[in-house]
């Protein structure tokens, strides 16, 4: 399963089904779980723990340190959950020890080319990170968002989850669950209905989010109002519930 011509040290740690292709180094303190497959030309460095049947497609660099400054060769680390795909040429690092010492990536989760994850980034489940997307240091990506291509993100912002950004979006605050951003810098758009209807969410749940958006970004209220009225509403819809969980999360300030 590994080719010849590939470089795995002998302290790395591969599931006896691991593919490896040539010209591909994988460093110590590396362990890769079943299932995974490494294209030639990928560099795996560690700490690191790969879960199963992940698959890392050629010039990839994987677990390297981080170029941040404040960086001074201290463990840190890189985990990565199962199923993930992680076009051609991604970058990731791991973390630092002024935060999690740890990069963390979920499972089932679409790296297209040339993306970028930066030190200390927490992304959840079953995103999609399209072409040349770039996370500064920092950044948590929640559940099922979409970033499209050349999306960029300020380090320490969140991103919620099922929310969507428009090509070319440059992020500087978070972004509330559900909401579709565009723009540079990004705006706040509309809920991001056709991603929600594709994943089967109900109309009424979809209104129910529609009438909270209009509460946060249409009646000119301020954040602290808008969560006040937000809150009045009673509601039992558990997406408007997660929507306002991710305004309350928010350190920056949301994107408006």
């Amino acid at each position: 399963m590994i080719h010849d011509q590939a470089i795995v040290d002998p302290g790395a740690k591969l599931a006896q089904d691991v593919r490896v292709g040539p010209w591909t180094f994988i460093g110590p303190d590396v362990e890769i779980g079943p299932g995974c497959t490494i294209e030639p030309h990928v560099i795996i460095k560690g700490p690191a723990r790969i879960g199963a049947g992940n698959h890392i497609y050629q010039f990839s660099s994987i677990g390297e340190a981080t170029p941040d400054r404040k960086y001074r060769n201290e463990p840190t680390f890189l985990v990565i959950g199962d199923n993930n795909v992680i076009r051609e040429g991604v970058t990731i690092h791991r973390g630092t020890v002024q935060d999690r010492s740890e990069t963390t990536i979920g499972n089932d989760n679409l790296l297209m080319a040339a993306v970028h994850v930066g030190h200390d980034c927490v992304i959840g489940d079953h995103t999609v990170l399209v072409n040349n997307v770039a996370l500064a240091g920092h950044v948590r990506v929640g559940d099922w968002a979409i970033l499209s291509g050349y999306t960029l993100v300020h380090q320490f912002c969140k991103i919620g989850a099922h929310s969507f950004s428009g090509m070319g979006t440059a992020i500087g605050k978070d972004v509330p669950a559900f909401v579709t951003v565009s723009g540079a810098p990004a705006q706040a758009k509309t809920i991001n209905a056709e991603g929600l209807r594709r994943r089967g969410f109900s109309a009424e749940a979809i209104g129910e989010l529609r009438r909270a958006y209009k509460i946060i970004y249409k009646q000119g209220f301020t954040l602290d109002i808008a969560l006040q009225r937000l809150e009045q509403l009673n509601t039992d819809s558990a997406e408007v519930r997660l929507l306002i969980e991710s305004l309350h999360a928010s350190e920056r300030g949301i994107v408006r």
